[in-house]
C-alpha cells in the first residue's frame, strides 16, 4: 500500500512528531509524551490533525431522501446547520462505518447540501457505497477527501482559543454554536479572513471544534494556531492521546468496537437506527430482525465498559472470563490517565453484561479483576 501524507505532514515534522500508520496514512502518534498530550486536552486544549478523515458532499433535490435510504438515520429531518451521528450498513445489517453528517444551507438554486464525514480507513469504501446507492436519485456525490484537511481544537479552553483567530464581529457565531452544529466562520489566517466550516464536534469527550479547510490553506491555519499555542495553553496532540481520550469517553472505534460483523444493537447504538422512518433503507430488514431478536443477537454478546480493580490493563483481543470460563473479548483497553485505573470496552455474553458484574480479564495467563460499569467512564463537567 502506498503511504499517504496529509497536507500538514511537514508541520508535524517541524514539531518533532513520531509517526505511525493509520489506515494507510502517516499520522503523528505523539509529539512528546502521549500522557502530557492527554492531560493537556482534559485541562486546557489539544490541537489535532484529522485530515485522514473523509469528506463526501451530497447535493441535489433528492439529497435528504437519498441519505435516508443510504444511512440508517433519518437524515432528512435534520435542521440546516445541525450534525447527526449515524451508521452506513450493508444489506445484512453489518456496519460499514460510523460517520457524522452535516446539513449545510441550500445552494443558490435551492438544492439541499449535506457533508458526510466517514472514518479514515473507510473513506474510499463509504464514498463508493454512496455513489452506488445514488442510482435513481437526483443527487451528486462528490468525494472531496483528497482536497480537504480537517483540524481539531479540543478541550475546555477550545472556544477561548478559537476566538483569537476569529474577527470580533463574528465571535457570537462561535459562542452561540451548539454541540453537533456547524457554521461558516471567517478565520484570520495569513493576514486575511477566510471563511471555513467550523463544527462543534469531537472525539475526546471534551468541548471542542473541528475545522474543515482546503488543503492549500491548511498549513496557514495550523501555523496560526501554533502561534498562539504557548500563550493560550494549546498543545499539539497525536493519535495516541486521541485514542485514550475517546476510550475514557466511551466512544467506539471502527475496527475495534464496530465492524462488518458487528451488530448496532449489541454495540448499544440502537437509537441511531431509525427503523420507523418512511420508506426502505439499506439493511432495514436485517436490522429489524436483529432488534426483534434482542441486543446481542448476532453473537450473544453486548458491548460493556470494564473498570479495573487492580493496576494492570487489558488490551484488545484479551479474553474476558467469568469463573475461569471465557465469556467475552476486550475491544479496547489501557490505563486511564484521567481516572487513574485501568479501563476497557469489551463484548461479553449478555447474561454477564449488567453493571456491577464481577469479571476477569486474562492478562497473559493471569486473571485480573474487573467490574462491568456504565459508559462513558469519563464525562466532562458542563
Amino acid at each position: 500500500m502506498t503511504e499517504k501524507y496529509t497536507a500538514l505532514y511537514d508541520e508535524h515534522k517541524k514539531l518533532g512528531a513520531s509517526f505511525t500508520d493509520f489506515g494507510g496514512w502517516q499520522m503523528p502518534l505523539k509529539y512528546s509524551s502521549e500522557l502530557a498530550e492527554h492531560h493537556a486536552v482534559r485541562k486546557a486544549a489539544g490541537l489535532f490533525d484529522l485530515s485522514h478523515m473523509g469528506e463526501v458532499w451530497v447535493t441535489g433535490r433528492d439529497a435528504g431522501a437519498f441519505l435516508d435510504y443510504a444511512l440508517v438515520g433519518k437524515i432528512s429531518a435534520m435542521a440546516v446547520g445541525k450534525a447527526k451521528y449515524s451508521l452506513i450498513c450493508n444489506e445484512d445489517g453489518g456496519i460499514i462505518d460510523d460517520l457524522i453528517t452535516y446539513r449545510r444551507p441550500a445552494s443558490q438554486d435551492g438544492t439541499d447540501v449535506f457533508l458526510v464525514v466517514p472514518n479514515a480507513g473507510n473513506a474510499a469504501v463509504v464514498a463508493a457505497a454512496l455513489q452506488e446507492r445514488a442510482a435513481g436519485f437526483d443527487v451528486v456525490v462528490d468525494d472531496a477527501s483528497a482536497r480537504t484537511s480537517l483540524v481539531a481544537v479540543q478541550g475546555p479552553k477550545a472556544q477561548e482559543l478559537l476566538l483569537r483567530l476569529v474577527p470580533a464581529a463574528q465571535h457570537p457565531l462561535v459562542t452561540a454554536l451548539k454541540y453537533y452544529a456547524a457554521v461558516e466562520v471567517p478565520f484570520l489566517v495569513s493576514g486575511a479572513g477566510k471563511e471555513l466550516l467550523l463544527a462543534r464536534t469531537g472525539y475526546t469527550g471534551e468541548d471542542g471544534f473541528e475545522i474543515f479547510v482546503d488543503n492549500h490553506d491548511a498549513a496557514a491555519l495550523w501555523q496560526a494556531l501554533i502561534a498562539i499555542a504557548d500563550e493560550a495553553e494549546l498543545t499539539p496532540a497525536g493519535l495516541a492521546s486521541r485514542d485514550s481520550l475517546r476510550l475514557e469517553a466511551g466512544m467506539p472505534l471502527y475496527g475495534n468496537e464496530l465492524s462488518l460483523q458487528g451488530d448496532p444493537f449489541a454495540a448499544r447504538l440502537g437509537p441511531v437506527v431509525a427503523l420507523s422512518k418512511e420508506g426502505d433503507f439499506v439493511g432495514k430488514a436485517a436490522l429489524a430482525a436483529k432488534k426483534a431478536a434482542g441486543a446481542g443477537s448476532t453473537s450473544g454478546r453486548r458491548l460493556v465498559g470494564l473498570k479495573g480493580q487492580g493496576r494492570r490493563a487489558g488490551r484488545a483481543h484479551y479474553p474476558v472470563l467469568k469463573d475461569g470460563a471465557t465469556v467475552g473479548e476486550v475491544t479496547s483497553g489501557q490505563p486511564s490517565p484521567t481516572l487513574g485505573y485501568p479501563i476497557a470496552m469489551a463484548y461479553v455474553d449478555v447474561e454477564h453484561s449488567a453493571p456491577g458484574t464481577a469479571l476477569d480479564i486474562d492478562l497473559r495467563g493471569n486473571a485480573e479483576p474487573f467490574e462491568v460499569v456504565d459508559l462513558p467512564f469519563y464525562k466532562r463537567l458542563k
